[in-house]
Formats: structure tokens, sequence, C-alpha cells
């Protein structure tokens, strides 16, 4: 049942531009990537980063077994790179990773050219019902390009979905 809490909130942030960004990681050499909206600072001293990863994503596999992911903002001009990493999934396209150039990052964590990124070592893990939250410690980074602003919410919201919304049914 929808109420008007529900009906407010969902229309005041229907409006809101949150940036995207890419979250890479990998465990067990199976590298895994995908496209997230649901991220921000939340901590200044000491510097402290929290991206939510939804349990449908094959990346939420391989971010529950890892220690460290590489958080890559995303440019309004790499619409190609948001839509690989947003509506494919390694669930239903096992060559998701092998088809972008990725470069071998520190402790091997998939990195992907072009891209600002940083890279965060996974303090803590929090159960926020659809979605994982992964608090990160940042820990080495690379400014690779010049460039306007983010890629935001709003700018990708025609990208379909690699994976339906809500909370799967056995994410183990």
């Amino acid at each position: 049942m929808t109420t008007t809490g529900d009906r407010v909130f969902q229309a005041i942030v229907a409006d809101v531009e949150y940036p995207v960004f890419v979250v890479t990681g990998s465990a067990s050499d199976e590298p895994a990537g995908c496209l997230v909206g649901f991220t921000t600072q939340c901590s200044i001293e000491p510097l402290r980063f929290l991206v939510c990863v939804s349990k449908n994503n094959h990346t939420w596999e391989i971010a529950m077994r890892t220690s460290t992911l590489a958080v890559h903002l995303v440019r309004p001009d790499q619409r190609d790179l948001a839509a690989h990493f947003g509506s494919r999934s390694a669930k239903d396209d096992p060559m998701k990773m092998a088809s972008w150039p990725l470069l071998d990052g520190p402790e091997g964590v998939p990195i992907v050219p072009g891209c600002d990124w940083f890279q965060g070592r996974v303090l803590d893990r929090f159960d926020l019902g659809d979605h994982t939250g992964f608090l990160l410690e940042p820990v080495d980074g690379r400014l690779g390009r010049d460039g306007d602003g983010q890629l935001g919410f709003q700018g990708a919201a025609d990208i379909d979905a690699g994976q339906p919304a809500g909370t799967p049914e056995d994410p183990a």
C-alpha cells in the first residue's frame, strides 16, 4: 500500500540529480562492474564514501566477497560506458567485463580507462533493503582526464537496467 509519505518522497527524489558511477571489483579472479546511482561521501574526517549496490546485480555477489572496490566518475560524454555497465548484466551476458577495455588496478580491481577513479577499502557492509551499502575508505586513485561535471541519474534515466529493481528471492 502506497502512503502519502511514499508519494511525497517519490515526487521529491524524482527530480534529484544524483551522480552515477561505475563500481568495479574482483573476487577469486572474477571481475565485475555495474552502474550505481546511490552513492555519497559520508564523512570528511576521516574520508568515507558509501556505495549502494543492488542485491540483484552480479557485482553485488563479487562486492560481498572482496575487500576493495573502485569507484569511477562517469562524465556526460561517457553515456556508452554508463549504458554498458548499466544495461548489461554478467548474469545474462558473461562477456560483459571482457567486452569493455579494462586495466588491472591495485589489488586486481578492474579500472575503467578514461575515468577519474578512486579505490576504497571496504570497512563495513549494511543491509539497506534491496541494496547493500559498502562503506569505503579511499586508499588509491587517479585523475585520468579533464571533463565537464558528471553524468547524473536524470541523464541516464533512459538506460534500461540489466537487472530488475527489488530484492532478489535468494541473493546468496
